[in-house]
């Protein structure tokens, strides 16, 4: 498939998608909205693991303004547009990284924060940006930040609009980690990896039941972990990391 705005690559199980306008800073117009869902909705055969990331000093600046002089219906591009597009990146059938490599403002950082994983570059930061024109953050930013970091901290986010440092968002817990920049690409490759070789169905179940958790007591999480789990008992991944570790040995999963 060829795309206009990202770049799309796909090797040992990874498929790599990298948002591909560097001259504006990756910011997303509808192009580049359409292009994301369509290459999350018909990843190659045999992807274990999916990478978003940004091309040049920036992950995603956010909604592209320039679409402003042609009149923006805000609420129809957020409903048509962007609810699918982070629809594709949330319900994927693998595991996504968002590897931040610079700036993720506005609906960029939302973009990122909607992976499953979020490793970040510790040049990068995280700016709810949406204030400064006299907007309120979107792109799931109202629900994503507050269940990460609290109440209190997202509402400072979002009122001040200040730039949140990598290092800072992984100690705030809204990220998984932040790395030196100059261990960055190797360090999201070994997650990569480790994630593209690893049991996909129980990734897939981990997602499901910690998603489930927000809206359960304890009595309905555990009937969800134990639906789930009973599904997993009976997947050959589960029966490969059992034969593994009584023959004391790496196990070789499939994916299934």
């Amino acid at each position: 498939m060829s795309f206009q705005t990202i770049a799309c690559t796909h090797e040992d199980g990874i498929a790599r998608l990298a948002l591909n306008r560097p001259e504006v800073m990756n910011a997303l117009n509808r192009t580049m909205r359409a292009e994301i869902m369509a290459a999350l909705t018909d990843l190659p055969a045999g992807t274990r693991c999916v990478v978003l990331t940004g091309t040049g000093r920036a992950f995603c600046s956010g909604q592209d303004l320039t679409d402003a002089a042609a009149g923006l219906d805000v609420e129809r591009i957020l409903r048509e547009e962007y609810e699918p597009m982070l629809a594709a990146i949330r319900e994927a059938p693998v595991p996504v990284i968002a590897a931040v490599n610079g700036t993720a403002a506005g609906a960029g950082a939302n973009l990122a924060l909607a992976a499953d994983v979020v490793i970040a570059a510790e040049s990068a930061s995280f700016v709810q940006a949406f204030s400064r024109i006299g907007l309120i953050p979107d792109a799931g930013g109202t629900f994503i930040i507050p269940r990460a970091v609290g109440q209190a901290r997202a509402m400072g986010m979002m009122l001040f609009a200040e730039g949140l440092s990598a290092r800072r968002a992984a100690e705030w817990g809204l990220i998984w980690e932040a790395v030196p920049d100059a261990e960055f690409a190797s360090a999201v490759a070994a997650r990569a990896r480790a994630l593209a070789k690893g049991p996909t169905a129980a990734f897939m179940a981990i997602r499901a039941a910690l998603r489930a958790s927000d809206g359960n007591d304890m009595a309905a999480q555990l009937r969800v972990e134990a639906r789930l789990q009973g599904e997993m008992a009976r997947t050959r991944d589960f029966a490969e990391g059992v034969t593994a570790f009584l023959e004391k040995r790496a196990p070789r999963f499939q994916g299934r």
